[in-house]
């Protein structure tokens, strides 16, 4: 853990006794110059990415020194649930750019680090990745944003306030003054048929059973998240946006890393159309991933994603 003391937002507020988690692997070099930032994804801790990392995975150890950062509200690094002087609504709104702002901290004050090899994440990683691109431009040589976006689409929009506005409606979330963990189950539902597309569900979640996983759903909902956590963070991806409102094409002209920018071609939760967009306004690599798995394809297609990203970060 890297204890930041007050973390200062772009709205003016602070998060107190600002803590950062975060996990190493392989080591760092003699030049410092083989780290690779790896921030979690939407409701995801830094534990869940370890399966990226390794000789088959998106980023080899034996090569990098990789940083797995938990983002501010994931309840590992600062967040609702487990503050001790802004606890649960008392907690700051916070957004992806301050979650960067943290994470660049806890790489330059904690691990001394001037420089980093690359910024690389999954969903709400991706979407971090590309504000370090923003933020940050002379940090880091090339940001691989996977299944990301540069600002949300329409759809996306519809998917994600339709989600918040559920769970601030569910009684049991009660305004977020619970005793109780609320399951938050119809929000969860809505992501849940946004995570794949209709064909992949109906292939991997036979009819058979569909009753007794939907009862799941509705008893443990967003499982072990907080719900605050979780609608905090979901706040700073809906606020999203790296060209602050203005024109992609000026933000674009902010980038200096190489990028390779990834999606998948049928994901229903962060449409590939702004990433890919963006890719095109930049010069970057690009490429969509063609299973039918969505949001989850970099799982489907990882025989596809894994050894590119890997040549990548090598300079091919």
């Amino acid at each position: 853990m890297a204890n930041l003391g007050a973390c200062k937002l772009v709205s003016g507020q602070a998060i107190e006794n600002c803590r950062i988690g975060y996990r190493t692997y392989g080591k760092l070099n003699a030049e410092k110059s083989n780290a690779v930032l790896f921030p979690t994804w939407f409701g995801g801790k830094s534990s869940d990415l370890r399966g990226a990392v390794g000789a088959k995975g998106l980023v080899d150890p034996a090569k990098y020194f990789v940083i797995l950062v938990d983002a501010l509200g994931d309840g590992i690094s600062s967040s609702p649930s487990n503050s001790t002087t802004q606890r649960g609504p008392d907690f700051p709104r916070f957004t992806i750019h301050d979650m960067v702002n943290a994470e660049y901290r806890l790489i330059t004050e904690t691990l001394h680090l001037k420089h980093l090899h690359a910024v690389m994440g999954i969903s709400m990683g991706g979407i971090q990745t590309f504000e370090w691109a923003i933020d940050y431009p002379d940090f880091m040589d090339e940001a691989i944003p996977i299944v990301g976006s540069p600002r949300p689409s329409s759809f996306d929009l519809l998917v994600y306030r339709s989600t918040e506005d559920a769970a601030h409606a569910d009684p049991a979330w009660k305004g977020g003054h619970y005793t109780t963990a609320p399951p938050l189950a119809g929000a969860e539902a809505i992501m849940q048929m946004q995570l794949t597309s209709p064909a992949n569900y109906v292939r991997t979640h036979p009819l058979e059973k569909f009753n007794e996983e939907y009862e799941h759903l509705r008893s443990h909902g967003i499982l072990s998240t907080d719900a605050n956590d979780w609608l905090w963070q979901l706040d700073a991806i809906i606020h999203h946006d790296i060209a602050r409102g203005s024109n992609m094409k000026e933000a674009a002209k902010q980038i200096k890393a190489r990028m390779f920018i990834v999606n998948g071609a049928q994901d229903h939760l962060v449409n590939p159309k702004p990433a890919q967009d963006f890719a095109d306004l930049i010069g970057a690599k690009k490429l969509l991933l063609p299973s039918d798995c969505g949001h989850l394809s970099t799982g489907c297609d990882a025989g596809l994603l894994n050894p590119q990203v890997r040549a990548f970060l090598e300079g091919n």
